[in-house]
């Protein structure tokens, strides 16, 4: 435990902005729950999970075990899609496997007019992207929705843009970082080698794009020449692709 990451905690256990100001006057109740998150820190537990709290975009979420937290690498897509949308661009964006909400949130909050659907094959998740919109007073700009990859017909409308960060860690690989580990395993693995997702995506993703819509994916190091092939075989046109901060290509643009 870093002292950064004692800090954090040990605010959170005592309901307060500055750790200082429980340091030296500690109850007994903070205490004990200092001792319970330090404990799962030990674990591997992250820090976000432990505070149910995670920053992405300027923007504070709740996160749990039902939900994927938001990473820095899926800032790359945010801003790949602020940096298409001009001013008097108004979109409307379908996020498909939205966990948090933080793509959406992060989208409608910084693109004037923006508004949207979020869709989830998971209850839990669900519950946690509808608590962020309404801690982020979006609830009546962005639906939260069930819905998932293998079901065009969970939404009729017919949208500007299509975002997602779908799960792209191939079954049965074991390179996960110990704070992954603690993430839902539907939103990290899938199928094909880590390409179903991206494979149900490039097949149902017309039904739900509008004309001259555009749609942006997350990927997975070192995926790229993959995934463009398989929207390649559905029709698809590449666009371009975005580098994360570490020159990882990261984000790939269809139309």
């Amino acid at each position: 435990m870093n002292i950064n990451q004692a800090f954090e905690i040990l605010a959170r256990a005592g309901n307060a902005h500055d750790a200082r100001v429980i340091i030296e006057n500690t109850e007994k109740k903070s205490a004990w729950k200092i001792r319970r998150m330090a404990r799962a820190l030990r674990r591997g537990v992250p820090v976000a999970k432990i505070i149910h709290q995670k920053w992405f975009y300027g923007l504070k979420f709740y996160t749990n075990r039902h939900t994927l937290d938001p990473r820095p690498d899926t800032e790359t897509l945010v801003a790949a899609v602020i940096a298409d949308c001009g001013t008097g661009v108004m979109p409307n964006i379908l996020d498909v496997g939205t966990g948090t909400g933080c793509i959406i949130a992060a989208l409608v909050k910084n693109i004037h007019g923006a508004r949207g659907v979020a869709i989830d094959k998971s209850r839990g998740a669900l519950r946690v992207a509808r608590r962020n919109m309404r801690n982020l007073q979006m609830a009546d700009v962005v639906r939260v929705m069930r819905g998932d990859f293998n079901n065009p017909r969970c939404v009729t409308e017919k949208f500007d843009l299509i975002v997602s960060n779908p799960p792209y860690i191939a079954n049965g690989d074991k390179r996960v970082n110990v704070g992954a580990k603690h993430d839902p395993r539907r939103a990290l693995y899938a199928k094909n080698g880590g390409y179903a997702a991206y494979e149900s995506i490039a097949k149902n993703a017309r039904g739900w794009l509008g004309d001259g819509g555009k749609i942006y994916l997350e990927i997975g190091a070192g995926m790229g020449e993959q995934v463009r092939k398989i929207f390649a075989q559905h029709g698809w046109k590449f666009v371009r692709s975005e580098n994360d901060l570490s020159a990882t290509e990261r984000v790939l643009v269809f139309i």
